[in-house]
């Protein structure tokens, strides 16, 4: 006969046991995602150098320093003596954080695409928009619009980035 068939309680009773402790254990060791703070202001920072993705405006990483609480700031633009035109998107909140786009316009031509504000409260958010950032770039900048293809994997920047790029792009136009 089968060691499991035989009539034995008392294994069954360990054996529950030792799974039911296991799966709380694994159950509690589980870290849930930081939730991010209110939106940041819609100042613009400089973009870092090194490793190539833009800089997230305000002070430190994960404090708000802004007083916008809404789903959305305000864009703003400016035009340069070479007939270049440079336009901030909208602040657009997301699950993870506010993202928000800068725009620069020549001879109404999108010259360049630069992420003003993303999600960068965690390693985790770091490592996807490292990728992701430079990608969404692309893809405007070859689109020439804001319908552009969704990063596999960061659906939520994707989504912010192409809300802020087309209110940029709106701002510009009009």
């Amino acid at each position: 006969m089968h060691a499991l068939r035989k009539n034995r309680p008392l294994r069954r009773i360990v054996l529950a046991s030792a799974a039911t402790v296991s799966g709380m254990v694994l159950l509690l060791s589980l870290k849930p995602h930081t939730s991010p703070g209110l939106a940041v202001g819609s100042a613009a920072a400089a973009p870092r150098s090194g490793a190539g993705a833009p800089a997230a405006s305000g002070g430190s990483s994960g404090s708000p320093s802004g007083s916008s609480s809404g789903g959305s700031g305000s864009g703003s633009g400016s035009t340069g003596s070479s007939g270049s035109k440079s336009v901030t998107g909208d602040t657009v909140q997301t699950r993870w954080g506010p993202v928000q786009v800068r725009v620069t316009i020549r001879s109404g031509k999108l010259t360049e695409v630069t992420a003003v504000q993303y999600p960068q409260d965690n390693p985790r958010d770091r490592e996807i928009n490292s990728y992701a950032l430079p990608q969404l770039r692309r893809e405007a900048l070859a689109a020439q619009s804001a319908d552009i293809d969704m990063v596999s994997g960061a659906t939520y920047t994707s989504t912010g980035y192409k809300q802020s790029l087309q209110s940029a792009l709106d701002s510009a136009a009009g």
